[in-house]
């Protein structure tokens, strides 16, 4: 990827980096009480990495809910909503603050909200930055998220391998980023535990969204599935039918909300100047060595490249 793209908010679901490092490290890193601090180094090299490679002139890294996340958003609608996920063993529920406080040291815009998943909070700048003529790049592996892509946008997983245009999403996750949403409302979504049409998998779920505009406009239209085509049509149909209350009502739990009201604009997106007194001062804290300070002291003598 190009480093210098003008006109770019860069946009980190931090949930990803930091499971990612939690499970791919060796906890071999501790601070001196013996806390492991294995996913914080994973996430501060991943961080450090992005800053002095792509030299992001607008960068927000958005966090999903702590503990009490039970009562967001989605949980309020929908109680079930991701209740087949353990809670995260505590020494990793305690690296999920020191990240946030790793990106305030680095002069990284970071948010989180009680009531909103990182998803939304991505959604809103990602909003705001297209209503101001700027592309985005999501750092993520979330396939939720590829429903924000738009012409120019680049969906990427930081480490150069799985990165997806907006051409590209429709083949890599079922449907185009506008049906997304959608798509999964109708196939159900194990892994957030969001419940769809009973046999209405992926392949089904392509085809009708390939020929029908949104949800509204299959449901109009249950007649012409008869003429598509489709293995079982009837079988199809029927289960629609049965099922068009699960099938909107899943779809207030996979669309993503683009309009939180948080106080911040896209100037503040801006990176700071790393205080690398500080910085140096955690890393000590946390039993890292000076590789990465000495990787903040460059950042720090490098403008970003991208000025617009």
């Amino acid at each position: 990827m190009n480093a210098v793209w003008p006109g770019v908010v860069y946009h980190v679901d931090a949930s990803y980096f930091i499971f990612r490092a939690y499970h791919s490290l060796a906890g071999d890193f501790a601070d001196a009480d013996g806390q492991p601090t294995h996913a914080l180094y994973g996430f501060a090299r991943f961080l450090a990495d992005l800053l002095e490679r792509e030299r992001p002139a607008r960068i927000v890294v958005a966090f999903d809910p702590g503990p009490g996340g039970e009562t967001s958003y989605r949980h309020s609608i929908f109680p079930a909503y991701k209740a087949n996920r353990a809670e995260p063993p505590p020494d990793l529920a305690r690296q999920f603050g020191l990240c946030r406080e790793f990106c305030r040291l680095a002069g990284v815009a970071a948010f989180a909200s009680g009531r909103y998943e990182a998803d939304d909070l991505i959604g809103t700048f990602v909003a705001r930055a297209r209503s101001a003529g700027l592309r985005n790049v999501l750092l993520t592996r979330d396939k939720d998220l590829a429903q924000l892509i738009r012409d120019g946008d680049l969906f990427w997983d930081g480490g150069g391998r799985d990165r997806y245009g907006y051409d590209e999403i429709g083949a890599r996750f079922g449907a185009t980023p506008e049906r997304l949403a959608d798509f999964l409302a109708l196939t159900g979504d194990a892994v957030d535990n969001v419940p769809g049409v009973p046999g209405i998998g992926r392949q089904t779920a392509s085809r009708l969204l390939a020929e029908f505009h949104s949800l509204e406009d299959l449901y109009a239209n249950l007649g012409r599935i008869a003429t598509l085509g489709l293995r079982g049509a009837d079988r199809v149909r029927r289960a629609l039918l049965a099922h068009r209350e699960t099938a909107f009502f899943a779809r207030r739990l996979t669309v993503i909300q683009c309009d939180l009201p948080v106080d911040a604009t896209l100037e503040d997106l801006r990176p700071r100047m790393p205080d690398g007194t500080a910085i140096s001062a955690f890393f000590e804290a946390q039993g890292f060595g000076a590789g990465l300070r000495r990787q903040f002291e460059r950042i720090a003598l490098r403008a970003p490249a991208d000025c617009g």
